[in-house]
């Protein structure tokens, strides 16, 4: 289990060690034919800011070099807005009182429709943390109904037991995210008062169950702002270090989520602006040439059009955080605010004009 190297770190001994690298570490590691996680502390350390040009290049070399000139779409499907969870950063919180929305079979089928009209084939199911009404029986029956739609399903939901993930891949789950928001465990107790979420240990347990499982990629990651986004950010790593190591038949991503305003409306504890972004994007793929880097439209066009060549593999476009967003309740409350509202054949040509070419599919079960 993580838990056992994971209570070997201590929080302020990790950010010290990050903030103490120097210009020689960033050097040695930029050098590295096999970087290691010391030389991802130097590469996200403040000594490696004058260096982020020669990183850029560094991860548009080895990503070009293992994935080409892609960019792989998808687009998120929230089916609710239920949840018993209280989190300071959601839309979605148990305290909020907003209407609640969970999407029926009919209203599903005219989510998809439209998605469907704008070419995509990898979708991201979304829900609230609410175990009896969208628990893994509602997840079943989702799954069935888009099943003939997609060649990969993904979801992004409360955590779940080994053998209920185990129900859900014979359907056609190919790929679960799950973001432990912050591995600072105090202050994530004081993120998430209440609810099953507010089990620190149970959450980072889940990549564990999911490698059980079997399941094809994993998704984790921080939601940048909560902490120290340097040392919340090597911890990720250590995660994905650990979890490459014990689970090796699956693959891997990480996004990069920045805190966004919500209904209740949460300041971001610690600031990451752009540059810093690019800097833990370049670092991430020079640690690790076969992750896959998604970028969401929690980011701005500027920032999106810019990152295409620097790493990032995965797009996300003309999201909506709202169930039934595209066609069923346009108007219902969004979990977050999105900053690139561009539709999804702006961000196709965006693509093409970098380059690059928009990737529907990602692979054939068949295969």
């Amino acid at each position: 289990m993580f838990k056992d190297l994971f209570d070997s770190y201590n929080w302020d001994e990790v950010k010290e060690s990050i903030y103490a690298k120097t210009k020689y570490d960033v050097e040695r590691a930029l050098n590295s034919k096999k970087r290691n996680l010391e030389d991802f502390k130097a590469l996200i350390s403040p000594s490696a800011e004058p260096y982020l040009e020669q990183m850029a290049q560094l991860s548009h070399h080895l990503t070009q070099k293992r994935f080409g000139k892609t960019i792989q779409m998808y687009i998120p499907m929230y089916l609710s807005n239920e949840c018993q969870n209280i989190c300071t950063y959601c839309g979605f919180s148990l305290t909020n009182k907003i209407p609640r929305k969970t999407l029926s079979d009919e209203e599903i089928l005219k989510e998809v429709k439209f998605i469907k009209s704008k070419g995509y084939d990898h979708i991201l199911l979304v829900t609230g943390e609410a175990n009896t009404t969208v628990g893994v029986g509602y997840l079943e029956n989702a799954i069935k109904l888009i099943r003939p739609y997609f060649s990969q399903i993904s979801i992004e939901v409360q955590p779940l037991e080994q053998e209920e993930y185990e129900r859900l891949i014979p359907l056609g789950l190919n790929t679960v995210l799950v973001y432990q928001e912050t591995y600072h465990k105090e202050d994530y107790k004081k993120h998430h008062p209440k609810g099953k979420k507010s089990n620190f240990d149970y959450r980072l347990a889940t990549p564990d169950r999911l490698g059980r499982a079997g399941i094809h990629k994993i998704g984790i990651g921080v939601l940048i702002g909560l902490e120290d986004w340097r040392t919340d950010s090597f911890l990720t790593a250590s995660h994905l270090n650990y979890l490459e190591k014990n689970y090796w038949k699956a693959k891997y991503s990480i996004s990069f989520p920045r805190l966004r305003p919500h209904s209740g409306g949460l300041e971001p504890k610690v600031e990451m602006n752009d540059k810093e972004l690019v800097q833990l994007i370049c670092a991430y793929r020079l640690l690790n040439e076969e992750l896959e880097l998604s970028i969401s439209t929690r980011e701005s066009e500027v920032f999106r059009n810019n990152v295409v060549k620097l790493g990032a593999t995965t797009f996300s476009a003309e999201s909506k955080t709202n169930p039934g967003g595209y066609v069923v309740e346009p108007e219902s409350l969004e979990q977050f605010e999105i900053s690139d509202e561009r539709p999804t054949e702006m961000i196709e040509e965006m693509i093409r004009n970098s380059g690059y070419e928009p990737v529907w599919k990602d692979w054939e079960k068949s295969y």
